[in-house]
């Protein structure tokens, strides 16, 4: 099976016709929303990854797989209009990318089983209740962004040790930032 997350594939295998679990030809039309905060043409690799690993588990577009895509194209504020729209089209599920992405469907379905392929702290974010238990309708991946970001702040530092100064760029959209600045912040301190 072709690498698209293993967490895509686990909640695939949970969400679609469990037949494509065992290999299986799945018995039904699937239909997939894929809400995207970027461009298509920026997240074209991934959406053909996607595609090859849903052939491998037996989804093939066209025949028994429909990908309704939604872009945002930068603009966030897109984001919940998108979102509503794949809620209407009746989806089966809704993958997105992104803290700004599932906050988005989060707030269109509390029914249609929602993935993250990324996230910050879904906990932290109030996007889930646990990481063992998420209730609700979402679950993926997270980044733990705030942890990471600290992390490469110590790394720079052990790589480079007369540094004195580090620049960071970020999305100021994205909300997860106002975790990341700040550990990254007090990590420099150290």
């Amino acid at each position: 099976m072709r690498l698209i997350g293993l967490e895509v594939v686990l909640a695939l295998n949970l969400f679609l016709d469990p037949l494509a679990a065992v290999g299986q030809q799945p018995a039904k039309v699937v239909r997939i929303g894929f809400l995207g905060p970027n461009s298509a043409s920026s997240t074209a690799g991934r959406m053909e990854a996607l595609r090859a690993g849903l052939r491998d588990l037996g989804y093939v577009e066209g025949t028994n797989l429909i990908i309704e895509s939604r872009w945002a194209d930068g603009n966030y504020e897109r984001l919940p209009a998108l979102a509503r729209d794949l809620v209407g089209l009746k989806v089966d599920l809704i993958l997105t990318s992104g803290t700004p992405g599932t906050r988005a469907a989060r707030s269109a379905t509390a029914t249609i089983p929602i993935i993250m392929v990324t996230s910050g702290d879904p906990v932290a974010l109030g996007l889930v209740a646990s990481l063992a238990r998420p209730g609700g309708n979402i679950t993926g991946a997270s980044t733990f962004a705030p942890e990471l970001s600290a992390k490469r702040i110590e790394l720079i530092k052990e790589a480079l040790p007369p540094i004195q100064s580090v620049g960071v760029l970020f999305n100021p959209d994205n909300s997860i930032n106002d975790r990341n600045v700040p550990a990254m912040e007090q990590t420099s301190k150290r």
